[in-house]
This record gives C-alpha cells, sequence and structure tokens, in this order.
C-alpha cells in the first residue's frame, strides 16, 4: 500500500462522525447497515451523515450498494487491514511481536 492511499484513509478516519460512522460499519460486519439506521443509531443527521459516508467512500474504507430500495454501507475490511499492515510493517524492528503486541508491545 503507497503512503498516500494510507493518508487519505487517516484523514478520512481523523474526525469524530465519521470514526464512529466506519467503527459502527466494522461491527455490523457483512450485512453493512442503511444511512437510516446509521443515522439513528448515531444520532447524525442525515444530510451530515451522507457527507461523512461520501468521504469514507471517498478514501475506499467503506463500500455502497443498492439492494433494492435502499442504499447500504459496509466496511472494506481489506482496506482497513492493508491500512493497520502498513502501519505496523517494522513493528519490533523486523523481530516478531508478541501475541499481546497490541495492548502491550515491548518492543
Amino acid at each position: 500500500m503507497e503512503s498516500i492511499a494510507v493518508i487519505k484513509a487517516l484523514a478520512a478516519l481523523a474526525q469524530s462522525s465519521r470514526l464512529e460512522v466506519f467503527r459502527s460499519l466494522v461491527v455490523a460486519g457483512e450485512m453493512g447497515l442503511t444511512p437510516g439506521a446509521l443515522s439513528e443509531a448515531l444520532g447524525v443527521a442525515p444530510n451530515t451523515l451522507s457527507f461523512h459516508l461520501k468521504e469514507l467512500v471517498h478514501a475506499d474504507l467503506v463500500t455502497q450498494e443498492r439492494v433494492g430500495r435502499n442504499l447500504v454501507y459496509r466496511a472494506q475490511y481489506d482496506r482497513m487491514n492493508a491500512v493497520l499492515a502498513y502501519l505496523t510493517q517494522n513493528c519490533c524492528q523486523g523481530q516478531a511481536c508478541l501475541a499481546n503486541a497490541a495492548t502491550q508491545c515491548k518492543c
């Protein structure tokens, strides 16, 4: 993954509402969520939510699919994992990380 794509993804997540939207979509899994469900769950106005979803789609962190009359948004797990892999690529200076490195890195 190129650094410009990582910067784009991190910039999209660097806003509290967008971060909460993305986290909600991660929790929802492959079923995804409609904008109405997201708006209700997060208490975000529909027009504001639309803007945030557009930014997440533009950063390739979220997909949008029409299902019948609804739009369904889903987290892009492969993209999320690629960003995390990029961030931890040289973790522990190339040594094997501890199993609990995410919570207690002893590098």
